[in-house]
């Protein structure tokens, strides 16, 4: 890529301020997070509930979804129903979303669920279940758009129909936002011009909170992962339970160690139609058992997370 030096750079030497990056952060000395009960990480398991919301024929999207199926290229020509794709995301709102939330009601254990408004409408049951059990709900966009391939007023419909969606069936606003994979350009400016959220998760850049601003004012990030993450199992890079298992042991072991110094937060993202699965979900009790039995882990939802933050750590000019 050719740059030039009047537009991206500032004595001859690129900076991060025209690539609208940061590449520095907290750097070696992050915050101390304060997390209650002085704990060392603050644990946090993602819920992504999107059965219902993917592109379909009968949506009048034109095309089957083709994402985060069991099979690793499409075999259904575009334009055709694939029934098969159908069929897979059928089971985790039919059974996949009841055997995990059934390991987290058992332990008592709290999470937050990454939620698409359509799919929430289309299965009523599993909202009852989400608002019964006290967990959150971070919103997921209306259908499981993908908001970089939006313009700004569809994007910003997209956004408002999401919220009065969730509105409707949780009496309650979502607080949080996290697009399907990667936001827009406009994304998260559009989110602090609606205003009603305490923060987003559109980043994948650090193992804390962080503030930035947005629409000119302060805005919070509390920052996911595609590592410690179900998908894996499906881009063959988890062959059995042991795997997500061993998995997300070791990330967790290696933020409590530093949590000695500098604690941290963490993010498991699970998605009903994967994890849901008797031979994986295995793996995710596994993993439930083990961090129960330490004492300084905070295990929490992603609301708790950010009010924490904002309390503890208060956006400044």
């Amino acid at each position: 890529m050719t740059v030039s030096n009047s537009n991206n750079t500032a004595g001859g030497r690129i900076t991060a301020t025209h690539l609208e990056r940061d590449f520095i952060g907290y750097g070696p000395t992050p915050p101390a997070a304060n997390w209650p009960g002085g704990a060392r990480i603050a644990l946090n398991f993602v819920l992504n509930y999107e059965e219902g919301s993917e592109y379909s024929i009968g949506h009048g999207d034109g095309r089957s979804e083709k994402a985060l199926t069991e099979v690793s290229a499409p075999r259904v020509p575009e334009g055709a129903r694939d029934l098969a794709a159908e069929g897979m995301y059928e089971y985790g709102s039919r059974v996949g979303v009841w055997r995990i939330a059934r390991a987290f009601q058992s332990r008592g254990l709290p999470l937050t669920v990454f939620g698409c408004a359509e799919a929430f409408e289309l299965n009523p049951q599993v909202a009852d279940m989400v608002r019964e059990s006290g967990w959150d709900v971070c919103c997921h966009g209306n259908r499981w758009e993908e908001h970089y391939m939006l313009d700004e007023e569809a994007e910003r419909k997209a956004i408002a129909d999401a919220v009065a969606s969730l509105t409707r069936t949780f009496g309650k606003r979502p607080l949080g936002w996290y697009c399907r994979y990667s936001p827009s350009v406009n994304t998260r400016r559009l989110l602090a011009e609606e205003g009603g959220f305490l923060y987003d998760s559109d980043s994948y850049a650090d193992d804390l909170p962080y503030w930035v601003s947005a629409a000119g004012k302060p805005h919070l990030v509390v920052p996911y992962t595609m590592v410690n993450n179900d998908t894996k199992i499906l881009s063959g890079g988890l062959a059995n339970s042991d795997d997500f298992f061993a998995m997300l042991r070791d990330a967790f072991d290696t933020l409590y160690d530093e949590g000695a110094v500098n604690p941290r937060m963490m993010s498991v993202g699970m998605h009903a139609r994967i994890l849901g699965h008797p031979s994986r979900v295995a793996g995710l009790a596994r993993f439930l058992d083990y961090v129960q039995a330490r004492e300084q882990a905070w295990i929490c939802r992603r609301i708790d997370i950010a009010t924490h933050w904002r309390s503890q750590y208060p956006a400044t000019p």
